[in-house]
């Protein structure tokens, strides 16, 4: 099974509409590993990983995020796989 890790900034209004928390919903729900983060600059910082097919789908569902929120831009990149325990709000 492929594995992926992904480096993803997320832009819009996504600070304080609870997105990191319906992020880290999804990830869980996925099986994902990595952290969701709120950013100075007002963009929401995603670093996820896990099996390919689950973090794509994280990926896509970036674009969406929770119903309160207005995603304006995804931008991600590959790094190289790291083993995370879990998935963390920080």
């Amino acid at each position: 099974m492929k594995t992926l890790c992904l480096h993803c900034h997320v832009t819009g209004r996504v600070q304080g509409v609870g997105f990191r928390y319906a992020t880290a919903e999804k990830a869980w729900g996925l099986g994902v590993n990595g952290y969701v983060r709120n950013l100075p600059d007002r963009r929401v910082e995603v670093l996820v990983c896990g099996k390919e097919r689950a973090v794509i789908a994280l990926r896509d569902w970036l674009w969406q995020g929770p119903p309160s929120a207005r995603v304006t831009d995804v931008q991600c990149e590959t790094l190289p796989y790291r083993d995370f325990h879990d998935f963390r709000i920080d």
